[in-house]
């Protein structure tokens, strides 16, 4: 499986979430930090994405925000200062008739339980994307369903939430990696560390060491340590665990495979080790996230 379809199905164990807003008589919106993954694509209208440390970013119809890791942000019809902004209340009201300045669809993988994974939080903060929908009209066929799936209650709506989420997000990070140049995660210019990241991402249940991975990759232990920390944001280790768990968390959303078997998959020698690295990253035991995650959302096959 490449890459970028097992970091979203890992962002399967957050909780799915779909609306369209529409902002009236020049207000605007702001979102609050929060533990998840998700976008904005403008359906309707001009805005302008604004955010705490970056300059305002036009938006026009079809542009999408990808929010990688959570990171507080909002939308105007005019640029301003982030604080400015009205926080988004918990239940927005429905669309009304009459005019409205822009109008746009959200999704979202919200996490309950532990960190956004550790790959989202490696891409920036803030993607603006202006995807080619004529050459992938199936991005924006994506976009109208699941518009229409978050405007109507119909059978199945449960089922087809995070089915759409996931593609969505595939199409956009696809593109938005080819516009890269690069199909690295997390993105890296140093090829040795690029080289690691692969090993690390295909082959998670091997016994890596510090000095096995740099021995791999042929730099000395102490310069792959400080390369792999620069360029990806935390050291080799704590990068692996956090991937290793993301994996287990989604086994345990998606599988009913018992602890020791998820623990051998993703590289822990036992059950209980699985279990402490597991409860210290997410803050509850793997049993406790298996049984809410199963309580919250509905499995979505393959």
């Amino acid at each position: 499986m490449d890459l970028v379809s097992k970091v979203v199905r890992a962002a399967r164990v957050g909780t799915p979430g779909s609306r369209v807003i529409r902002q009236y008589d020049s207000q605007g919106i702001r979102f609050s930090a929060f533990e998840g993954t998700g976008f904005h694509v403008v359906l309707r209208g001009t805005c302008w994405l604004l955010s705490e440390d970056q300059d305002p970013v036009g938006l026009e119809p079809g542009d999408v925000v990808l929010v990688t890791s959570g990171a507080p942000h909002g939308l105007n019809r005019v640029p301003c200062a982030l604080h400015d902004l009205p926080s988004m209340a918990v239940r927005p009201a429905a669309p009304r008739p009459g005019p409205f300045d822009f109008e746009f669809l959200c999704g979202v993988y919200q996490f309950q339980q532990g960190r956004t994974p550790q790959y989202f939080r490696a891409l920036p903060d803030l993607i603006t994307l202006s995807p080619d929908y004529d050459r992938s009209p199936r991005t924006r066929a994506l976009i109208d369903l699941l518009s229409a799936e978050t405007s109507e209650a119909d059978l199945g709506a449960a089922a087809a939430l995070p089915a759409l989420l996931d593609l969505i997000l595939i199409h956009v990070l696809r593109q938005w990696h080819e516009q890269q140049g690069s199909a690295e995660w997390p993105r890296t210019d140093d090829p040795e560390i690029a080289a690691a990241l692969r090993e690390i991402h295909k082959y998670p249940q091997r016994r890596w060491t510090v000095t096995r991975l740099s021995d791999v990759v042929g730099l000395p232990r102490t310069v792959f340590t400080r390369r792999f920390t620069e360029g990806v944001g935390r050291p080799p280790m704590s990068y692996l665990t956090s991937w290793r768990l993301s994996l287990g968390a989604r086994a345990l959303r998606e599988t009913d495979a018992t602890l020791a078997t998820i623990a051998r998959e993703v590289g822990y020698s036992t059950e209980f080790a699985f279990s402490g690295a597991f409860t210290r990253e997410y803050g509850v035991s793997p049993g406790r996230f298996r049984r809410s995650t199963a309580a919250l959302i509905p499995p979505v096959a393959d």
